[in-house]
């Protein structure tokens, strides 16, 4: 895969559904962003793109597993208007939820 090439294609497209963060609050997430195996700087146009999409008050969550990008994009949240409300451990990495201000 090259730098900005197609990830794989899954067989089902990451749909709305519910994560439990860590302060044990349960939050309906509205898309989900699958960054899983993707490094530098996929998971951060990918996330940018999500919540530029995303309506004010909707929940965005982006599936991390490299360190980096995680991080990174945790930086980024102010910039692009959103808020982390937590990043629960995943089976693979985190999952990182934001909420669009």
């Amino acid at each position: 895969m090259g730098l900005f090439g197609g990830k794989k294609q899954t067989a089902t497209p990451a749909t709305a559904s519910q994560v439990a963060l860590d302060d044990g609050r349960s939050v309906n997430v509205d898309e989900w962003v699958d960054c899983l195996g993707d490094s530098c700087p996929r998971p951060q146009l990918m996330t940018k793109k999500a919540l530029g999409k995303a309506a004010s008050g909707q929940i965005v969550g982006v599936k991390i597993d490299n360190p980096t990008s995680y991080e990174a994009v945790l930086a980024m949240l102010p910039e692009l208007g959103g808020t982390l409300l937590g990043s629960p451990k995943g089976e693979r990495g985190w999952q990182v939820v934001i909420r669009r201000n």
